[in-house]
């Protein structure tokens, strides 16, 4: 892993986007020369919260990340029908991973990324993601296609990263950065 870009845009949902910020910088504490970016269309964007955040670059950087991660929230609605938008991308599922958490998956859909593909998304963007011609997988919280992951479920964004983590620095990384967020003792339950 390399470069980061985490995509960004207004009325983003913030544990999509804040999540994975934190699990990929994990890597970064471990190695040097990773970057891990907010890109966006403006210098910030706010929100379904009101956070507003920085961007650290524009979309167009996308073309040079190692992995592309799409985050979710209510902004993808206006997003994924919007070709000037899309056309922002100039993306390479042969040398990216290029991935999605929730409803980011309705822009993978609308870049063509997921075509003849199944994925998964938030319940409540399935019908649109289908309607795109996309099969949806409802029970399944993480879809992988060669270098291309969709996520369902802001906690799956664990197992979306670990994914990355997997594919670009290895397992024994990616264990012992998510080892770094389970709860302690996870699996053991004392009911008293």
């Amino acid at each position: 892993m390399k470069t980061v870009a985490i995509i960004v845009f207004d009325k983003f949902t913030d544990i999509d986007v804040f999540l994975p910020w934190d699990l990929f910088n994990r890597v970064k504490l471990k190695e040097q020369n990773r970057q891990v970016k907010f890109l966006g269309t403006k210098p910030k964007h706010k929100s379904i919260a009101g956070i507003e955040l920085d961007m650290h670059g524009s979309l167009d950087e996308a073309k040079e990340a190692d992995i592309v991660f799409f985050s979710s929230g209510p902004g993808t609605r206006q997003l994924y029908q919007n070709q000037e938008y899309l056309d922002q991308f100039n993306l390479d599922a042969k040398n990216q991973l290029i991935c999605s958490m929730c409803s980011g998956a309705l822009i993978l859909a609308g870049l063509g990324l997921l075509h003849d593909k199944t994925a998964t998304t938030y319940p409540t963007a399935f019908d649109t993601l289908e309607q795109m011609g996309v099969t949806v997988e409802r029970d399944s919280h993480l879809v992988v296609h060669g270098n291309i992951a969709t996520a369902a479920g802001c906690l799956a964004a664990i197992d979306l990263v670990g994914w990355c983590l997997d594919k670009t620095v290895g397992n024994e990384v990616k264990e012992s950065v998510i080892a770094s967020v389970q709860a302690i003792g996870q699996g053991q339950v004392c009911i008293y």
